[in-house]
């Protein structure tokens, strides 16, 4: 990407945190006054957040993600400041811990994969099939 693209790129990043913040709140059947108290922000500061007009700092992400009950670190990704954690950066973490015993570490690793494949047949079904189906065949 070059320098005069930067520009686009990052407001990209900025519409698209805000439409997620906006799936996330209308999921949590949540009014953006609603929201807005509970984050401690003004509605027309959050409404530009949603539309993509204001990039939030991180301190009013964690607030906002606090009052979403979601995760501070998926809206610091979607705002482009924390890079996106890879499943086996998660897995590695998992292996890699000592206070651990090795049926712990096997079941934190087969609630994440059951998680994912949840979340992703949620997502996308004809994938999930078609993954099964590979995965079966193997």
């Amino acid at each position: 990407m070059d320098a005069k693209d930067a520009p686009q790129a990052a407001a990209g990043k900025v519409r698209e945190l805000g439409s997620f913040i906006r799936e996330q709140r209308t999921g949590a059947q949540l009014s953006l006054r609603n929201l807005a108290n509970l984050a401690g922000v003004s509605n027309p500061y959050l409404s530009q957040i949603e539309r993509g007009l204001r990039k939030p700092s991180a301190e009013i992400l964690q607030k906002v993600a606090e009052a979403l009950r979601i995760s501070a670190e998926t809206l610091y990704v979607k705002a482009g400041i924390l890079d996106e954690r890879r499943d086996d950066d998660l897995a590695a973490a998992i292996l890699a811990d000592t206070t651990l015993t090795e049926p712990q570490k096997r079941a934190l690793l087969e609630v994440y994969v059951s998680f994912r494949q949840v979340r992703l047949q949620e997502r996308d079904p004809v994938v999930t099939l078609i993954e099964d189906d590979t995965a079966a065949s193997a």
